[in-house]
This record gives C-alpha cells, structure tokens and sequence, in this order.
C-alpha cells in the first residue's frame, strides 16, 4: 500500500527484495515479467545512447552519481586497507571476506548518503542489489549474477528517479566503468573464481555487459573495424577510449597464450563485420547463456522496483536500432524510457 506524504500525495513504499525464482519451473514466470522486460528494455536503451561516445571524453556529472563513484572510491580504499593474506590455496585470497564485510556494514549508510532526502528511504531496497555486485564471501567468486546484480542497481536509479535518461551516457561512461574496473581489482587482488563452471558461458570468465556496451560504442565512428580489436597496436591506442577494448585488454593481462585459444568465443566476433550486428548478436546471447539460467536466475531479488509482475498480453522485447545516433528529440525513441512508478501506484 502506499503511504500519505506530508502534502497529501502518496507516497512510494520500498522494501527489501527477496529472491523469487525457486525451481527452473519458475523460470517462466521470470520471462514473462516486467523486470525481465525492462531489463532488456534498459539494455537496448542505454546501446542506443552509448553509440559513439568515448570512456574519457568530457561531461557533466550528475550529483547523484558524483557521489556513487565515490562510494566505489571508498570501497577501493577498503580493498587496499585489506590486503590479500599469505595462504596455500593459490585462488580465492580468504582476506576478501574481510573486504565482504567491511563492504556490507557500510554499504547502506553510503547508497543512502548519496540518494536525494526524498528517496533515502529507497536505500533499504536499492543497497540489497549493491551488496550482491561484487562477488560471493562464501565461495570467493565472480560471475554474471553479481554484473546483473549492478545493473539491476542501476535500473533502480532510473525506476525512482534518482538520474534521468539523459543520464545514460554519464551512467555508462563513469559510473558503470568505474564499477567493472573496482570489480576487476577485486578479482586479482582476491584471486577470485568464475563463478559457474565456464565463467560467464566462454565469453569472458567474469563479465558480459561490458562488451554488449563496449560494441555500442562503436557501431557509430568506430576508430577500428571488429576484426582489429585483437591487434596490439589498435589495444594500445584505444584501451582508455573504448570499453569494448579495454575489455580486450584486461583479458591479455590476465591470460597467456594465443587469444584464438583463451578466448575463442570473442576471436569468432571479430570476424563480423558490422559492430552493430555484433551488440545485438551479444544481446541475444546474453539472453540465452545468462538469463535464461536458473543457475544466475535463482539469485536475483524482486522487491517493489523490479518486480516479477507479468507484463501484458502482446508485449513486444525491446530491443536496440543501431548505427545511427538519435535527435536528441526524437518523435518515436527506438526504445521506450524505463517505466517509473505513478504517484498512486500501490505496492
């Protein structure tokens, strides 16, 4: 139910999300649903935005995610006030537990601290998705679950109105880059896992989105065509500028050997020859090896944000119209703004 604001208007209840998704045979009721939709939906939207932009180029920074990137900033600082610990095991560093709960006790006053006063209620159920983002205390591990986690993270912002749309760029270009590089710290600095038994489905061993965004980027004045993104030379110049190639980049330092052999699956997308044909392909395989897995699935929270709410009958998946930059007024977006909750909306 929604409450009485002190002007009268209601006023949005939050609460603390749960995990939902049971059995594979709930799966179903995950495809069908509203949070489903409006992650792809989300996805589509923020391609379209991201086409041409570079990760260094200048822009206005929205107080709110001024503040975010801080909160990434000190959870940094944590992790060099807590070093890896001397073990036999050579991965899984235990001294991430430390970072984990150190992390936790203080992740709630921090996402509070940098909502708005009128939605600091919303960081009861905003932090349950912050938490989750950077790995499992338990078992030392990465995967998609915990990416999905922060864009779920991120979804939340724009459902309740903490960032606009016009916010995707500086979304993606800072905050959402400042979060993969905090989380590839962690995964060396703790030697984590991958988490499931092929990392993220062969793609990378830890992360997705980065390169479904990455290739968005470039489907509109690409500087490189796709078959060169494995050329040093091209990794060298573009590694700051192109989250697609930093990408790339990361996966050299970590790995030896022939890139055709670590990464098979990505040395096959250089062979395509449009970046466009590229994002929307890794969109339709992300849909297919990370969300349509129980496995990643039965960890994801639904609260009163991202709902599991069926989405109504004939409803189309969104999904991105690349390889042109919208007007910045345009009569038909090529995908829908994120739904926001109406002032009368009841849980």
């Amino acid at each position: 139910m929604a409450e009485c604001a002190g002007d009268g208007a209601p006023k949005r209840v939050f609460v603390v999300p749960e995990k939902l998704i049971k059995s594979p045979a709930d799966m179903e009721l995950w495809t069908m649903s509203e949070c489903y939709y409006d992650l792809l939906g989300f996805i589509s939207s923020m391609s379209v935005a991201l086409q041409g932009t570079r990760n260094t180029q200048k822009m206005s920074i929205p107080p709110v995610v001024e503040k975010l990137i801080k909160v990434l900033d000190r959870l940094e600082q944590l992790a060099i006030e807590t070093p890896p610990v001397d073990q036999p095991a050579r991965f899984g560093n235990v001294a991430f537990k430390s970072w984990y709960q150190k992390m936790q006790s203080e992740s709630m006053q921090l996402v509070s601290d940098a909502l708005p006063d009128h939605l600091k209620d919303a960081a009861k159920e905003l932090c349950v998705y912050f938490v989750d983002c950077f790995g499992n205390s338990t078992r030392i591990d990465y995967g998609t679950g915990h990416e999905l986690a922060f864009i779920m993270f991120l979804m939340c912002l724009f459902k309740i109105g903490a960032v606009e749309r016009n916010d995707e760029v500086v979304i993606g270009l800072k905050l959402f880059q400042k979060y993969i590089i905090l989380a590839r710290k962690l995964q060396v600095t703790y030697r984590m896992e991958p988490a499931g038994s092929h990392g993220v489905w062969s793609l990378d061993d830890f992360q997705f989105v980065p390169f479904i965004w990455g290739s968005a980027q470039l489907a509109v004045n690409s500087p490189i065509e796709p078959a060169q993104f494995v050329e040093e030379k091209w990794i060298e110049k573009y590694k700051m500028d192109l989250m697609f190639v930093g990408c790339i980049d990361y996966i050299q330092q970590v790995k030896t050997g022939h890139f055709a052999e670590h990464s098979n699956q990505l040395w096959s997308i250089s062979a395509v020859p449009q970046w466009s044909k590229i994002c929307t392909g890794l969109i339709k395989m992300y849909q297919k090896e990370v969300l349509s897995k129980f496995p990643v699935i039965q960890h994801v929270y639904f609260g009163s944000i991202l709902t599991l709410k069926t989405v109504k009958p004939g409803t189309m998946l969104p999904s991105p119209r690349l390889g042109m930059i919208p007007r910045q007024a345009p009569s038909a977006p090529a995908v829908p703004a994120p739904p926001k909750f109406s002032g009368g909306e009841g849980m």
